[in-house]
């Protein structure tokens, strides 16, 4: 059971599945809160500017409109999100960092290397097994 937990952490680590389900939730938990700020905020602005309580609307041939404001309230929306989905993903890759960083730092140290060969042998040995020299007692890295 402990090997279990153990894959299911490091499947959900993984920098894909991460990102992808920090997108799905930011998605849809700011999915509402940025459009309420594009409907009520926003979009009376872009009225404000384009002198129609729409935004910037225009007529075309056949009683055809093309709403240049709900296009640019689309991307404001996208923007918003997007930058917060940024910020979320940024600020778990550098948790994941530390903790990787601290997961080395507190692996023990089971080898040293030979000061003749640079092989790299264990830490407790007397003789090198390459060079078959003797250790000193304190090797200088």
């Amino acid at each position: 059971m402990k090997k279990f937990f153990k894959e299911f952490k490091d499947f959900i680590a993984k920098g894909n599945a991460l990102e992808l389900a920090v997108g799905v939730i930011i998605g849809g938990a700011f999915g509402a809160i940025v459009n309420a700020l594009i409907d009520n905020i926003i979009n009376p602005l872009i009225a404000c500017i384009g002198g129609t309580d729409v935004g910037f609307v225009v007529n075309l041939i056949n009683g055809q409109k093309m709403d240049i404001g709900s296009f640019i309230s689309a991307i404001l929306n996208f923007l918003i999100v997007a930058f917060i989905v940024f910020c979320i993903i940024k600020a778990a890759n550098k948790a994941k960092e530390k903790a990787i960083k601290k997961e080395e730092e507190e692996e023990e140290v089971t080898t040293k290397v030979c000061p003749f060969c640079k092989s790299e042998i264990d830490i407790e040995a007397t003789k090198c097994p390459h060079c078959t020299a003797d250790q000193p007692e304190e090797v200088e890295e």
